[in-house]
């Protein structure tokens, strides 16, 4: 009877330590389950952040692709508003020229037919 009560109790402290070892790979699967969920989230994160600002230096290359692209033009405008000025200028100039040629031009004539006249 001994040897059954020893037997017995045997078996249940086996089962008993049997359960306690599948508490804690139970206990560590969950942990483990829970610690993989955790870096799989802060990895999906990350590739949000990193995907943010991929985006975010794109829209910053492209302003500044536009910036540069106005800017151009707007120095390619100036330097045509300078060359067409440039050109009123000097159609002006040549106009007066043309006047003051033709004015010197008459006073000579007059001064001729004056001459002339005397």
């Amino acid at each position: 009877m001994m040897v059954e009560v020893k037997a017995s109790n045997a078996q249940a402290l086996d089962l008993k330590e049997q359960k306690k070892a599948e508490e804690r790979r139970l206990e560590e699967e969950i942990l483990e389950y829970q610690r993989k969920r955790r870096e799989a989230e802060e990895e999906k994160v990350a590739e949000a952040r990193r995907v943010a600002q991929e985006k975010e230096n794109e829209i910053q290359r492209l302003r500044e692709l536009q910036e540069r692209a106005a800017d151009r033009q707007a120095d390619i405008d100036a330097l045509r508003a300078k060359r067409a000025s440039e050109e009123n200028e000097r159609q002006q100039r040549a106009r007066e020229a043309k006047e003051a040629a033709h004015r010197a031009e008459v006073v000579k004539d007059l001064e001729v037919s004056r001459l002339r006249q005397f």
